[in-house]
């Protein structure tokens, strides 16, 4: 029986990146190289246009499993290798092919060394002759049920047939940072993970209103990140003191606009926490015309408070293809646990959903609200979650 030897994993978008290609690799191998740390025994081969991982009889369904959650793999295969030599290929396509089900075949080569004796085509021609006399399968070129996959590189031959889709987008790390708002809901973590998929690590903020809001709230939020570790090994939370500022955006403010003017403070907030920490951007998990506060109108006057671009991932999903990923990366039954945050708690009945900039300066002008966002930046508690 056919014994994988190695995993080959392909970059995908890395190819269009040209001189920073070689730093992209470089960053995607330390991220698998962390992925993979459990399994002791691998090794890991780098390669221009591949990475190789060597399995080394370590569990192949186990390794499969946590590769297809790095980002920056466009695919995996898994491969059987055998000398540069072509009664080996031979062989070696023969006793491969037989263990894959099917009635139809097709071969394909890609030559990447150019230094073997034969050219693609040649081998194809040599190759198939060789599985068709010694088995019971027929060609099939353009709707084969086995592609077998051969390509020919400098360290040996590499032979498979299957593709294994991989998380896409780019290692994490090369996009940089984002100060990204969690609240405990569906949307954030989900943003959260759409970031790292660009290869952006974040660094997270949440607002916390005891005693309106629950210490439970904060437990939520560490087993959300807790998650997410899957995608980013170490994430930064930092639980800032909001009661504060919510109990005078209340006691000054009339309740429609309250939500708007909390979003300010929120903004102004992570704008300077983001500064602090050296993150060029903001990030959340807004969706545009959810709540009120998400609104046109309302994104625009709750933005004016910070010139700091502001990523959100979320915003042109609909709310059925958010809970869609929440699943798909475990994070849903968590953020439906009935633990509301600040936002929630402190609705109003009837929020205003297209706010005006001129009320709300002047409603922010009834209070000092600018000593209020310094205390609560002297009192922020952080912890690192992994």
């Amino acid at each position: 029986m056919i014994k994988y030897d190695y995993i080959m994993v392909r970059f995908g978008e890395l190819s269009t990146k040209g001189k920073n290609k070689k730093d992209f690799i470089s960053a995607l191998y330390l991220n698998i190289k962390h992925s993979l740390k459990e399994f002791t025994s691998l090794q890991i081969e780098t390669r221009y246009d591949h990475i190789y991982v060597k399995l080394n009889d370590e569990d192949v369904n186990k390794v499969v499993e946590r590769l297809k959650d790095v980002s920056g793999i466009q695919a995996l295969s898994l491969v059987y290798k055998v000398p540069n030599d072509i009664e080996e290929i031979k062989k070696g396509a023969l006793e491969f092919i037989k263990q894959v089900e099917g009635k139809t075949f097709k071969v394909k080569v890609k030559r990447g060394n150019k230094r073997f004796y034969m050219n693609s085509e040649e081998i194809t021609r040599v190759v198939a002759p060789v599985i068709l006399k010694n088995t019971n399968l027929k060609v099939d070129v353009h709707n084969p049920d086995i592609l077998l996959n051969i390509e020919v590189r400098d360290e040996g031959t590499y032979i498979f047939d299957e593709t294994i889709k991989g998380a896409g987008g780019y290692p994490l790390g090369v996009g940089g940072k984002a100060m990204h708002m969690l609240s405990g809901g569906i949307d954030s973590p989900v943003a959260a993970y759409l970031l790292m998929k660009r290869g952006i690590t974040i660094e997270c903020i949440h607002f916390a209103s005891p005693p309106y809001t629950q210490e439970a709230v904060i437990y939520k939020l560490e087993d959300l990140l807790r998650k997410l570790n899957r995608y980013q090994p170490k994430i930064r939370l930092n639980i800032v003191p909001f009661t504060k500022i919510q109990e005078a955006i209340y006691d000054n403010v009339p309740e429609s606009y309250c939500i708007t003017l909390m979003r300010r403070m929120m903004y102004r907030l992570a704008d300077k926490l983001a500064k602090r920490r050296n993150c060029p951007v903001i990030s959340n998990g807004e969706s545009v015309g959810q709540v009120a506060s998400q609104t046109l109108q309302s994104i625009a006057t709750i933005n004016e408070v910070t010139n700091t671009p502001i990523i959100r991932p979320c915003a042109t999903l609909d709310k059925l293809d958010i809970i869609d990923i929440a699943k798909k990366i475990d994070t849903y039954e968590i953020s439906i646990r009935p633990y509301e945050d600040c936002c929630t708690i402190f609705t109003p009945k009837a929020p205003k959903t297209s706010p005006k900039l001129k009320d709300v300066k002047e409603f922010e002008a009834k209070f000092e609200w600018e000593s209020l966002i310094n205390e609560a930046l002297n009192n922020i508690d952080s912890k690192f979650i992994e």
